[in-house]
């Protein structure tokens, strides 16, 4: 098939950093064009990928010191999307619905995945005037504030089985990877990590809406001798982040839309101590690849348990329904259905006339 993917502009594909959509965007494409499907991917221009790469800017524009408008530069994003649309079976994208306007009047069948959390007042007007795209979420939780969009499926992130290595034997810290932001609550990590004793360590980016709250909130607590605060990794530091840790913990406070640490966690081996919101009894398996808990004491308990857990398990659940390969077949399972129906109703209205 030939396949356009849409990505978000503020990072590269695959990020240097923090980016979750973007990451998600990167193992979709390579796996798709591993199976042998002609992929464009429209992005920054610092993306490295194997399909064709249309950039939209020179660089993320996260890290672009100049940029003062990100808006502006996705609307360029849109239009060459748009200019060569004719040229794909299937325009995937990745963008919420900035496209809506636009793909609501094109003929080329196309695919939204949501990537965010959908309970917020301000998306049902959006959704209300805009109910016909095609939309994919990507945990069952995210679907609940907005039930009556039109759904294709569900589809699970998936990992590129190579990209961490299982480590068999645990470390003896705890992990925390993500943001620094009231939703992520790191502050319940901290409070698990000094109840059991165990050391901490936090990889985490500050988002410059968050920093009056990490600063008030959070920088206090880092100076407790069991927490080490290590700052944003790179990619290629996560895999020793978090295959040498004990557990990760995931001690969020919102409706997670899905939560890719916890399946990087899993692809490494170690188990993850979770809070029941969003997606997480969807990803972990209670038991097996770690502890879905309601509070802090129940987290505390659950890092006593962690050693009767089997690493082992971890990876193969991983392996089993979360690699990119898994991912990128059932996207072509929505992609096919939603070109043979565009199909279907050419040829309904070629036959009326």
């Amino acid at each position: 098939m030939r396949i356009a993917q849409v990505s978000p502009l503020f990072e590269a594909v695959p990020p240097r950093t923090y980016g979750g959509t973007e990451r998600v965007v990167s193992y979709l494409t390579e796996a798709l064009v591993r199976q042998g499907h002609e992929v464009t991917l429209f992005a920054s221009g610092d993306s490295v990928t194997r399909a064709r790469l249309v950039a939209s800017c020179p660089e993320g524009l996260r890290f672009d010191d100049q940029c003062t408008d990100q808006f502006a530069h996705h609307l360029v994003l849109l239009e060459q999307v748009f200019q060569q649309a004719a040229d794909f079976d299937l325009i995937h994208f990745h963008i919420d619905y900035w496209h809506f306007p636009l793909s609501r009047r094109q003929p080329t069948p196309h695919v939204t995945t949501l990537h965010g959390r959908l309970d917020l007042p301000d998306l049902v007007a959006v959704y209300q005037e805009f109910p016909e795209p095609p939309v994919v979420s990507i945990s069952n939780a995210q679907r609940e504030p907005l039930p009556w969009l039109n759904w294709q499926g569900t589809v699970y992130h998936g990992l590129p089985p190579d990209l961490y290595t299982f480590r068999p034997e645990p470390g003896q810290y705890l992990a925390f990877l993500g943001r620094i932001s009231p939703e992520k609550r790191v502050d319940r990590a901290i409070a698990i990590a000094t109840r059991v004793g165990m050391p901490l360590k936090i990889a985490a980016k500050v988002d410059p809406t968050d920093q009056e709250y990490f600063d008030a909130e959070i920088a206090p607590q880092l100076r407790h001798p069991l927490v080490e605060y290590v700052g944003e990794v790179a990619e290629g530091e996560k895999e020793a982040f978090l295959g040498s840790a004990y557990a990760l913990l995931f001690p969020i406070d919102w409706p997670e839309p899905f939560g890719l640490v916890m399946i990087e966690a899993m692809a490494c081996g170690t188990p993850v101590i979770a809070f029941r919101r969003g997606s997480v009894p969807e990803v972990v398996d209670d038991g097996v690849t770690g502890f879905i808990v309601d509070g802090v004491e129940e987290a505390v308990r659950a890092v006593a348990r962690i050693p009767t857990l089997r690493r082992q398990d971890c990876r193969q659940t991983f392996e089993t329904r979360f690699s990119a390969s898994r991912a990128a077949t059932d996207y072509v399972d929505i992609y096919r259905h939603l070109v043979a129906r565009a199909g279907e109703r050419h040829s309904v209205s070629s036959t009326s006339r």
